[in-house]
């Protein structure tokens, strides 16, 4: 007997059928004699629904707030599953992120996981329940309810996985792997039967939306055995694993982000500490910097580029204004009309002409780069957004065709 834990996106559970859908996966796994815990997102759009009633009536709520009424989504969906679950004649029980003793810091609508206590779980599985919990939230040490951000459901699949030292996490999407590309966008994607942790890693990050990067790391840390598949058409997923065959892997994938935002300081003083005390501004706002560009202004000055989520622009802008007298720089732009491709792939650094190649597919469509970074599995470069999809193909098309 296994125990697997799956975990279900909204839109898996998005109306009847789809819950019913969900509760035969789930029932099969039970029926085969695993024991099982179901992870369950919000329906649908619920998520933006309660979103926009929070609007309907305060324009800046408190975080605190935010997450009592988001809590809701997930208690919806649980529920839900536990009666389709019932109807089909099994027995099953539905969990809240306290009833399973997720203790999270009080960081408000982005919480990170302090400890889990699986008591009531282990309790529910010894009497041959089919488990269902509420992802995406938990409590602080006040008891006050906390949500864990984006991807805050595959967070907690992963973390009941580890914790419980789960045979399988499953993690059930809309489509039915990792592929080497959004298989919605690029024709010819090809899904990849495995990939390595800190590839999935690295494309999570810079901007595929299969998984969630926190996610993948706590699978890493612990070595959780993690497959992505889809929850409509019951095929094999892709498994994510250690990487065993570094030398043989060259391109893995390919990820577009869209939400990022180029912040530019113009006419900055040439003197020592400048670096420092712009990035060390931001980090004190919490606004995480990728990519960085220092070049050379007018009259000697330096112009100084980088890049965040577009949901931190306002808050950089207003910080950066606070330091114009003490830098000198004459002006703060931004640029949100930016779109970031990043060629992912254990072993790159150690074969010559990856850059090259996506540099001369881009070269090739007439797409200019306005700025790059790499490391050793990962190459990113900055182009308009305008040109995104078509620079994703073309680059697609060079390394997999």
């Amino acid at each position: 007997m296994s125990l697997i834990v799956q975990k279900f996106g909204g839109s898996s559970v998005a109306d009847k059928d789809r819950i019913f859908n969900v509760a035969n996966i789930a029932t099969q796994a039970f029926s085969e004699g695993n024991d099982v815990i179901v992870v369950l997102s919000a329906q649908g759009d619920t998520t933006d629904d309660l979103l926009a009633k929070a609007g309907e009536i305060n324009s800046n709520p408190t975080t605190r707030e935010m997450d009592m009424l988001l809590s809701t989504g997930e208690q919806i969906s649980i529920s839900l599953l536990a009666m389709a679950i019932q109807a089909l004649g099994f027995p099953v029980v539905s969990l809240t992120g306290w009833q399973i003793g997720l203790r999270t810091d009080s960081n408000h609508s982005a919480a990170r996981i302090k400890s889990l206590t699986n008591t009531r779980i282990q309790e529910e599985l010894s009497n041959r329940k089919i488990v269902i919990v509420a992802g995406f939230q938990g409590i602080n040490k006040s008891y006050d309810i906390t949500t864990l951000g984006r991807g805050g459901s595959d967070t907690t699949a992963v973390a009941l996985a580890a914790q419980l030292r789960a045979d399988l996490c499953q993690i059930y999407t809309d489509v039915d792997g990792i592929y080497t590309a959004d298989p919605r966008k690029i024709k010819n994607a090809k899904k990849l039967d495995h990939i390595s942790y800190d590839e999935m890693i690295e494309l999570a990050t810079m901007g595929a939306q299969v998984l969630h990067n926190r996610s993948i790391d706590l699978a890493k840390r612990y070595n959780v055995n993690l497959e992505v598949l889809s929850s409509f058409s019951r095929l094999p997923g892709t498994i994510v694993k250690e990487n065993d065959q570094m030398e043989k892997m060259l391109v893995r994938g390919i990820a577009k982000d869209e939400d990022v935002a180029v912040i530019e300081l113009i006419d900055v003083k040439d003197i020592p500490g400048i670096a420092f005390k712009v990035f060390s501004l931001i980090a004190n706002k919490k606004i995480s910097v990728d990519m960085i560009l220092q070049s050379t202004g007018r009259n000697g000055n330096r112009d100084i580029s980088f890049t965040i989520s577009k949901s931190n622009v306002e808050n950089a802008v207003k910080a950066l204004d606070e330091l114009k007298p003490i830098l000198g720089f004459t002006e703060v732009s931004v640029n949100e009309d930016v779109a970031k491709i990043s060629l992912v792939g254990t072993g790159m650094i150690n074969n010559a002409g990856i850059a090259a190649g996506m540099f001369e597919a881009l070269s090739n469509s007439d797409i200019n780069i306005q700025m790059i970074s790499s490391s050793e599995i990962k190459i990113s470069i900055l182009i308009d957004k305008k040109n995104a999809d078509r620079a994703v193909q073309a680059i697609h098309d060079h390394f997999f065709d």
